[in-house]
């Protein structure tokens, strides 16, 4: 009904009008970007690379990410989300065509090194979307609302690249990857031709240049990430939960009893999503962002946690569900607390979403590690329990210390 409603002038404001066109913009680049996720593993193994190098060819990508997110605050000036998103663009076309030649693992390192700087990309642009457009009471609510349609994207891409593989993988699915990420450049045009305007600017552009030395910048981070380091903390472990669920996922899918039944798994981690983005500003509203997202956290994770003791497996799912429901709201509610930050330091933008980005390819590349370990020492099941055990402790320690009002004062 929303996506109707985006199309008639005199019921939306000019701002739900922008808000909308970008929502549907990340929506059909998530599909671009979720059936190139899916291809990523496929073309690295069949290149002839054993699944142990396969595992770090695609850590790397957040390597590059977390690097980027570092020297992004020297090449951008004033971050504009428009720029930031054309540059998503540019640096998304170029993924699909590296990685359908890459035939050596050097060609396959560039291919990942576009693959984290577009995506840093499209985070920086969405954070600054968010925090220009809307108020801050909204963030939580706008950041939820673009989760789900990011999700769907990410829910719908594997079935499209599952119906394109057969038994060969062919350039065909590479080609329905750019007709997505081609729609998604249209829409963008659209906003960008047909002038969508965002109302009021709730955030001005700043245009102070800042003309540091690295160790400067360097030095900058470590003051902001002091103020916001449980924030940062729990991103990070947001991302290794996220990667846990895509690395351990399909091979507890692979001994359940049932084919199709372990086929669930992934679904029920992914489907929260999709609704949880609907109501969570209301519940920020009331209990906080950061409050909300810790409490999610542990909630979440004590369901987490129960999976191994579960007396069947038909029980899994739906506590799988249940749980991922809870993560579902933690994210959008500390997307909207750095959100916040850079509405009330708009000065301090890049290196805030910066940071935000590198503790979260912080946590991508911890997990590969974290998650085969406890897989191989516990078993599958039983790593789930450790993690959610770890969440527990976290959130509660993150909830006992962090203040109730954090302001950046560099």
């Amino acid at each position: 009904m929303r996506l109707f409603r985006f199309f008639n002038k005199d019921t939306l404001s000019k701002s739900q009008n922008s808000f909308y066109a970008v929502a549907i913009m990340l929506f059909l680049w998530a599909i671009f970007d979720g059936i190139m996720s899916y291809l990523a593993p496929l073309v690295i193994t069949q290149g002839g690379m054993s699944k142990t190098v396969m595992g770090v060819i695609v850590g790397s990508s957040s390597i590059f990410g977390a690097i980027f997110d570092f020297l992004m605050c020297k090449i951008f000036k004033d971050t504009n989300y428009r720029r930031v998103f054309l540059l998503m663009f540019l640096f998304s076309l170029t993924f699909p065509l590296f990685l359908s030649q890459a035939k050596t693992p050097f060609i396959f390192l560039i291919a990942m090194a576009t693959w984290g700087i577009y995506y840093d990309l499209k985070n920086i642009g969405q954070f600054d979307f968010v925090a220009r457009t809307s108020k801050e009471e909204d963030h939580s609510s706008r950041f939820g609302i673009t989760q789900v349609f990011q999700s769907l994207g990410y829910f719908v891409a594997p079935l499209i690249a599952g119906l394109l593989i057969i038994d060969t993988l062919t350039f065909q699915p590479f080609a329905f990857a750019l007709i997505f990420l081609g729609l998604s450049f249209i829409v963008f045009l659209i906003i960008n031709i047909f002038k969508i305007e965002e109302g009021k600017q709730f955030v001005e552009a700043s245009h102070k240049i800042r003309r540091f030395n690295f160790l400067s910048e360097f030095s900058l981070w470590g003051k902001i990430g002091n103020f916001i380091f449980p924030v940062l903390i729990l991103t990070m472990f947001l991302n290794i939960i996220d990667a846990f669920f895509w690395t351990i996922g399909p091979l507890f899918s692979e001994t359940v009893e049932s084919e199709k039944f372990g086929g669930f798994f992934i679904s029920a981690y992914v489907l929260p999503a999709l609704l949880a983005g609907w109501f969570v500003g209301s519940i920020t509203k009331r209990f906080g962002k950061k409050r909300t997202s810790f409490l999610a956290l542990i909630l979440g994770s004590l369901l987490f946690g129960s999976i191994s003791f579960l007396p069947s497996q038909l029980l899994i799912i739906p506590v799988i569900f249940l749980g991922s429901c809870f993560i579902a709201i933690a994210w959008p509610s500390i997307s909207g607390a750095y959100a916040d930050y850079i509405g009330e330091s708009p000065i301090y933008e890049k290196e805030i979403s910066g940071l935000e980005d590198f503790f979260a390819n912080v946590g991508f590349i911890i997990d590969p590690v974290l998650a085969g370990l406890l897989a191989d020492k516990l078993g599958n099941l039983s790593s789930f329990s450790v993690l959610g055990v770890l969440g527990i402790i976290l959130g509660f320690v993150l909830l006992k210390m962090t203040p109730k009002k954090i302001n950046i004062r560099v």
